[in-house]
């Protein structure tokens, strides 16, 4: 294991925690008043991502890679399904479960919106060239699959929304 970081010399402004919580909460803040203009909001457009890229089909692992409050992530979900962009069905398998789907309506307004995100992105990223933000984002990823190095209790922090 590398000790990157000793305890005499760390300090907060060259933390990787730091950084990277500040990205997101920088970008975050940005994309939620970019979708202030819109008809669903930030929160909402996620959840129909993770739905749309299948990486969740339950509210509760919606819940668990957003770091998101089960009562406020079961609001907006009501708040989809009303819409008609997301329906909820009795898993088959395990009747207690409720899985989620988006509709082709989810599926057209999620997709509506791609197009802002992706110039937000490109927009935080106008000052790095292709190599660097390829890099950033192997190594990103790797950290992220890096949390599995931490004990059960440790992990599960929350996750910036974009």
């Amino acid at each position: 294991m590398s000790e990157y970081y000793r305890p005499e010399t760390y300090t907060a402004k060259n933390s990787i925690g730091y950084l990277v919580r500040r990205a997101g909460n920088l970008m975050t803040t940005r994309v939620e008043a970019a979708f202030a203009q819109h008809e669903i909001t930030f929160a909402q457009w996620f959840v129909l991502m993770k739905l749309r890229d299948g990486l969740a089909t339950t509210a509760a692992e919606i819940a668990r890679d957003m770091c998101h409050d089960s009562g406020a992530l079961t609001r907006i979900i009501d708040q989809l399904t009303q819409r008609g962009f997301v329906e909820r069905r009795r898993n088959l398998a395990d009747r207690r479960t409720l899985d989620l789907t988006l509709t082709e309506e989810g599926l057209r307004m999620v997709n509506s919106l791609v197009p802002l995100v992706v110039n937000m992105l490109n927009t935080a990223l106008a000052g790095f060239t292709k190599d660097e933000a390829d890099t950033l984002t192997r190594l990103l990823t790797k950290l992220v699959a890096a949390d599995s190095n931490f004990p059960e209790s440790v992990g599960a922090q929350p996750e910036p929304l974009l």
